[in-house]
């Protein structure tokens, strides 16, 4: 019998690989965080949340664990964040490959790099919206490229990157920053159309690069590098439900849980946000289509994407 763990516990029949539409990708990696340390900890954490959700989503009327959720093998490599960053890269460019709707779970920031190459190898026109309290535009940090604290520098060089939520950062980043895409706290406070503003730098394709810490600390305490003046839930909600309601994400990542086993809520709210964004992702998806297994033709995200090579997984 095969009693391989399902996300957030669901019955088998909606957990293989072949039937399903999303990939769950574990990354348990906390190699280049500079504070407090716990982020490898953190998928773990959200899957048990996970775990205890209901999974019916009372706004939009929809139980999207039914498309089909695979949860992947953790990828555990940390020999170095260069090899961490490949890893991450390679898998989950095969779980494209596969037609799949791909996310990630970390882990640190820096596992982005890998996830966000996979990603803009494979779509045409992406742009990569990063929510986060922290620029993260380091080119070199501590000796490393792969630092939690470049996570989006590549990004920046080769995509359209949109940063949202930023309220803490280095001189030195300013420098890298198109100033024009770049939504700082203390003017989305005071900026009611902030969001389709936002919006309005958006290509078609977008991946969301989701750092936790962008949230305010009152809701969301346990992340590695908190800082005040964050996002709240419904804003935050709101804001997503209209960018997967107005483009096409392609996919995205969640990082920077650091779970506190004193305080439960944290993990929760990543568990709960995690799978809003799915069923926003499948509610707001016009491309209705049963995949039937991974040789189906009909798929949504293959339409806008590059050519992929049908490797074998």
């Amino acid at each position: 019998m095969n009693t391989k763990k399902t996300y957030a516990g669901i019955p088998q029949e909606f957990g293989n690989l072949s039937t399903s539409k999303i990939v769950v990708i574990p990354v348990p990696y906390d190699g280049t965080s500079t504070w407090q340390k716990g982020a490898d900890k953190g998928p773990q954490a959200f899957l048990d949340a996970s775990e205890n959700m209901e999974l019916y989503d009372i706004e939009t009327g929809s139980e999207v664990y039914k498309e089909g959720v695979y949860l992947a093998d953790a990828i555990t490599e940390n020999s170095s964040p260069e090899a961490m960053v490949d890893a991450v890269h390679d898998i989950t460019k095969k779980y494209i490959n596969r037609n799949k709707f791909v996310t990630v779970f970390g882990g640190e920031h820096s596992v982005s790099i890998g996830t966000i190459r996979a990603f803009n190898e494979c779509f045409n026109n992406i742009t990569v919206l990063h929510i986060d309290a922290h620029a993260d535009l380091r080119k070199e940090y501590e000796g490393s490229k792969c630092n939690h604290a470049c996570a989006v520098y590549e990004v920046n060089q080769n995509t359209n990157l949109v940063q949202v939520g930023i309220r803490s950062m280095d001189i030195s980043e300013k420098r890298e920053m198109n100033l024009d895409k770049v939504f700082f706290a203390h003017d989305m406070a005071v900026n009611e159309d902030w969001m389709e503003d936002v919006i309005d730098q958006l290509s078609e394709n977008v991946f969301i690069t989701f750092d936790l810490d962008a949230l305010d600390p009152s809701i969301m305490p346990s992340t590695g590098t908190p800082e005040p003046g964050g996002l709240f839930y419904y804003e935050t909600l709101e804001f997503l439900k209209e960018v997967f309601e107005q483009k096409n994400v392609v996919g995205f990542d969640m990082v920077e849980l650091c779970p506190n086993e004193n305080e439960k809520s944290s993990d929760f709210l990543a568990a709960k946000l995690f799978y809003k964004m799915l069923s926003y992702k499948f509610a707001s998806n016009d491309d209705s289509y049963d995949i039937g297994d991974d040789n189906s033709d009909e798929n949504p995200f293959s339409k806008l994407s590059k050519f992929k090579d049908e490797d074998d997984f």
